[in-house]
């Protein structure tokens, strides 16, 4: 066996022992909330008066027989593991019957729009900005370190706020909640194109300056390092132009920043999904957040195992790429 088939069969068995641990602990979290979400569905309906009692306690075992709550937790497991290998994520308690597969669908696109574009060029200009303040020095880099550890400090959801405040209440400049107005359908037309952007723009600056931020400081320290290479100097001697040796500089720091773009992709539903929550934005954060409110099991479990997933791929291919990219990595790792 090659170093290279030891070294992905070594990570295939992390991935694998990560995966069934994370898939375990997906199961029950949720049910360590307090509460059970087939009482507060009788509790409601029992305040609008919809039944009478033994009506409600016909439904309440019905629904605890539905969604299998009136067995052990183990049992409970067990079929759990039977519906994901099927690719089953269940039924939604509060929104039934409607299929938690139904609800990610509609809920993923507004995530994704929103985060992937933003994770991509803030990645991309806090990179370019960081590299380009390590080389240049002086104010210029004492500055923009400055700014970029400001702006890397916030968290996603406090910028978010003093966005929705400054620019949305104060100013009255864009919408300060939704991804549309009140009163409009999605529809394949140039005014609601238009009104989604209006919404659009609060949400994703509050996501794409706060990542800049981290990028330009993590390619400014890998751009400091490079700097002090020995062919940076040998470099000046020729006379290259600053710009060529920028673009060096540039290459050899980028293997770290494209491990985190990575990462930062495989967590796009998972790192900052409270900015939906902030401006109640119909994507997987707000559908995650609104199933934990209500018990919702199914859909929190259907949602943190796509989080999981995402994320455990990701470390996973960046392992692989590594191994590809230089052997010293997977020959370590392998033992050798």
């Amino acid at each position: 066996m090659s170093t290279f088939q030891k070294y992905l069969l070594q990570k295939s068995f992390w991935f694998l022992g990560a995966f069934l641990v994370a898939l375990s602990l997906n199961f029950f979290l949720p049910r360590l909330i307090p509460g059970n979400p087939v009482d507060a569905i009788i509790s409601q309906m029992t305040q609008e008066g919809r039944a009478d009692s033994a009506s409600l306690q016909k439904i309440y075992e019905t629904y605890m027989a539905e969604f299998g709550l009136d067995k052990s937790p183990a049992e409970q497991f067990v079929n759990y593991l039977g519906k994901v290998v099927r690719g089953d994520l269940g039924t939604s308690f509060a929104r039934y019957p409607a299929p938690v597969e139904s609800i990610i669908a509609d809920a993923l696109p507004w995530t994704i729009a929103l985060q992937l574009p933003a994770i991509l060029l803030g990645w991309t200009l806090g990179n370019v900005f960081g590299a380009i303040a390590a080389y240049k020095g002086g104010w210029f880099d004492r500055g923009g370190f400055v700014a970029s550890l400001v702006a890397s400090s916030i968290p996603y959801y406090c910028f978010a706020i003093l966005l929705l405040y400054g620019v949305a209440v104060k100013l009255d400049w864009l919408p300060a909640r939704g991804a549309y107005s009140f009163g409009m359908y999605p529809a394949w037309s140039w005014a609601f194109f238009n009104d989604v952007m209006d919404h659009y723009w609060l949400p994703f600056f509050s996501l794409v300056i706060v990542f800049i931020g981290g990028q330009a400081i993590g390619m400014r320290s890998m751009a400091i390092y490079e700097l002090g290479a020995d062919y940076v100097d040998y470099s000046h001697g020729l006379g290259i132009p600053d710009n060529r040796i920028v673009r060096y500089i540039f290459r050899n720091a980028m293997l770290p920043q494209v491990t985190g773009l990575a990462l930062s992709i495989g967590s796009l539903v998972g790192g900052a999904l409270i900015t939906e929550a902030v401006f109640s934005y119909p994507g997987i954060g707000t559908a995650l957040f609104t199933a934990i409110r209500q018990n919702d099991y199914p859909v929190i479990q259907g949602i943190t195992l796509m989080i999981m997933v995402a994320v455990l791929l990701a470390n996973f291919m960046v392992d692989i790429l590594y191994g590809v990219i230089d052997p010293r990595i997977r020959a370590a790792q392998s033992g050798q």
